[in-house]
């Protein structure tokens, strides 16, 4: 026999709080893709690593913005009989993305940076200040328009990430800027691009791991499934429990199943129905990470003995 937790709501963000995340999301996006053009020309203009890397993390920010944007509308749409949970993996997938594209980056920048270091050209720096600051004032307004939406979901958290290292970026050119303009040395663009390499590589590989761990269906950070256990076999005439897994569907969306063991007079003398109760109880409600969607087994003990396939 088997039993789901009473919440079917598989969607915890609502249509209007998707609405506004797609109007932040738009609204950066467009920020991003205009400081983008402007620092092309820039770079063009002045010759600058720090300002052409800034540009090209502007350039993949503004796909990952518009990924992010395309992936806030798939979450919304309605489950299916051949997609039941609908497109909410479409945020991880879109995080994963972003994140691979950071890396690569971030890679390419520190490579690029150290060959610019050891042989330092000459740059503008009255113009690298101009479109760095032009490009701090851009990701600050970005920065707003995402804040208080950054921690509702993968999506989202990986574009703050984004339009706040692109801000570190901006100062970080600024500051080469006024270091050339002082000293007249043109390796302090290299440094910058140093600099916005090392901010892109350590946040974007935590983001990969986060996306990854939820297409690997690990079990969701801050659930320890051993006091899971405990606690179900705590529950009144709970024998035994196997086959308990836990994954997580999307941001906010946790789930899991098990197969518990209870005696034969279960089935006959009415008490399923209220283990089943308590056993969704326990997983809603005791534990950090709060499991809505629960589907549980229920079966005799004799049951293991023609199951294939039992696991801890």
């Amino acid at each position: 026999m088997s039993g789901h937790s009473h919440s079917h709501d598989h969607a915890p963000t609502t249509v209007e709080e998707a609405r506004g995340h797609r109007r932040r999301l738009a609204v950066a996006f467009g920020i991003t893709t205009t400081v983008l053009l402007v620092e092309v020309v820039g770079a063009i203009w002045t010759g600058s690593l720090a300002l052409l890397v800034d540009a090209a993390h502007m350039l993949t920010d503004a796909g990952g913005l518009l990924l992010a944007l395309v992936a806030s509308v798939l979450t919304m749409r309605a489950p299916t009989a051949r997609r039941t949970w609908g497109f909410r993996r479409a945020e991880v997938l879109a995080a994963l993305g972003q994140a691979a594209v950071l890396l690569a980056v971030g890679v390419y920048v520190i490579v690029e940076a150290v060959q610019r270091l050891l042989d330092p050209p000459e740059i503008p720096s009255t113009e690298l200040l101009v479109f760095g600051v032009i490009g701090l004032v851009a990701n600050i307004a970005s920065i707003a328009v995402l804040l208080s939406a950054r921690s509702d979901n993968l999506n989202l958290r990986a574009a703050f990430l984004e339009v706040v290292n692109d801000a570190l970026g901006s100062v970080a050119v600024i500051v080469a800027a006024v270091v050339i303009a002082t000293t007249g040395w043109g390796g302090a663009d290299a440094v910058a691009a140093l600099f916005v390499g090392a901010l892109i590589i350590p946040r974007t590989v935590r983001l990969l791991r986060e996306a990854l761990d939820v297409l690997l269906e690990s079990t969701p950070r801050g659930l320890d499934l051993d006091a899971v256990r405990d606690h179900l076999l705590g529950v009144e005439l709970v024998r035994g429990v196997h086959d308990l897994h836990a994954s997580q569907i999307a941001t906010g969306l946790p789930v899991l199943t098990a197969h518990v063991v209870v005696d034969d007079e279960c089935f006959h003398d009415g008490h399923v129905p209220r283990i089943l109760d308590a056993l969704q109880e326990c997983v809603a409600g005791h534990f950090d990470v709060n499991i809505e969607h629960s589907t549980f087994q229920l079966e005799p003990p004799s049951h293991a003995e023609h199951e294939a396939g039992v696991h801890a």
